[in-house]
């Protein structure tokens, strides 16, 4: 597995891939150090990541362009290709992602998966809103949450 940090609008972030592809996003890498134990500094192949992050957060990238490999059950990538499905700008509720799925009952279980998004940003999580309309849980913060979405023009407080 390859490496690297890179400096976002949102902090350090922690990314990190393989010859499958890429495998993780942590947004919080001052925590993230121990995971990188055994694996190799990035020597460029993560450059593509970086350029498409930070195309991304200037407004000139709505859609990434990346080999993806999140390591997860059959359920979690269902629920991680149907977020990749979200449009840019635009949020979903979990209910709507479940019916999206067509599984209208297994709201909690796709919030559960939702919330295992080993790929913050790349798979657009931070577009699942709670029904009423509010901000609900994130496993990078509300905060960055709520930058993420206005950064796309969908939460504008």
């Amino acid at each position: 597995m390859h490496y690297r940090y890179h400096h976002s609008p949102l902090g350090k972030l922690l990314i990190a891939g393989d010859e499958q592809g890429l495998r993780l996003l942590h947004m919080d890498a001052a925590r993230a150090w121990e995971l990188v134990h055994g694996w190799q500094a990035d020597q460029g192949e993560l450059d593509d990541v970086c350029r498409q992050l930070d195309e991304y957060f200037a407004g000139q990238r709505e859609r990434f362009e990346l080999r993806l490999a999140p390591a997860g059950t059959a359920f979690q990538r269902q629920i991680w290709q149907a977020l990749q499905e979200i449009p840019y700008g635009r949020t979903w509720s979990y209910a709507e992602l479940a019916r999206h799925i067509a599984k209208p009952a297994a709201v909690r279980a796709v919030g559960t998966a939702n919330g295992a998004n080993p790929l913050a940003i790349i798979i657009p999580c931070h577009r699942v809103i709670g029904s009423n309309g509010t901000l609900t849980g994130y496993a990078g913060g509300l905060e960055r949450k709520q930058l993420l979405l206005q950064l796309e023009g969908a939460w504008l407080l």
